[in-house]
């Protein structure tokens, strides 16, 4: 049972989701808008948050930096739940923070299949020590990331990915282990766009030039791996 902070301006898609999501035993609690979200999380903290983009009072994009950047919240998996499906949309979603990102209409057997696999994400235990492969250092006890000496800030689950692709260095990593090992989907369960807009968005932020990595390599048709020998 998991305590499931449900945010949506659609009364319809509110009910729909409350009352599929308490079946599976859940507790929901329930926002009509950004606004009524934030009020919630300065009293509670859900294991974890759904949120629509596009709503009055605070859109979805401000609720999820909102979380990400407070302490006692930042850990919190987010799932995004809009109609809006551009791809310019979801790379907003990602860099915000969202941690998955599912478009309307949708399956609710998807949807619960989603919930369950970050809820057990949340409860991943975290590594253990630091890791340092070439010039990126990833240190797990302070959450802290260095490219070649310098900071980088990344969002949970950019952090989990790369912690997992820097602990496998030299291994080529597809996308189904990633979904599997990262997110905790089943077999067949993820969407592999998932996979492929963290790496982008983690690109963003620890490479020299994004249109040439360097530290993350695409190996085609199999998978994304650091090299143990890096230029």
């Amino acid at each position: 049972m998991a305590r499931i902070l449900l945010v949506d301006d659609d009364a319809y898609v509110l009910e729909v989701v409350e009352r599929a999501l308490r079946r599976q035993g859940h507790i929901i609690l329930v926002a009509h808008n950004g606004k009524e979200a934030l009020e919630i999380l300065r009293n509670q903290t859900p294991d974890l948050a759904i949120l629509d983009i596009v709503m009055p009072h605070l859109n979805g994009i401000e609720v999820c930096k909102f979380i990400r950047t407070h302490p006692s919240l930042a850990s919190i998996p987010i799932l995004f739940l809009t109609q809006k499906e551009r791809i310019e949309d979801k790379i907003e979603g990602f860099e915000a923070g969202a941690d998955d990102y599912l478009t309307k209409p949708f399956s609710l057997a998807e949807l619960e299949v989603r919930v369950k696999a970050l809820l057990r994400y949340s409860s991943h235990v975290v590594p253990t020590g630091p890791l340092a492969v070439g010039k990126i250092c990833v240190d797990p006890h302070t959450g802290k990331v260095e490219i070649d000496g310098s900071s980088v800030e990344l969002t949970p689950v950019e952090f989990e990915l790369l912690y997992f692709l820097v602990s496998h260095a030299g291994e080529v990593l597809s996308t189904e282990r990633l979904l599997q090992e990262v997110w905790g989907y089943p077999p067949g369960a993820g969407n592999p766009s998932l996979v492929r807009m963290h790496v982008l968005n983690l690109r963003r932020k620890i490479e020299p030039d994004p249109r040439h990595p360097i530290y993350i390599r695409t190996i085609p048709r199999h998978g994304y791996t650091i090299p143990l020998a890096m230029e």
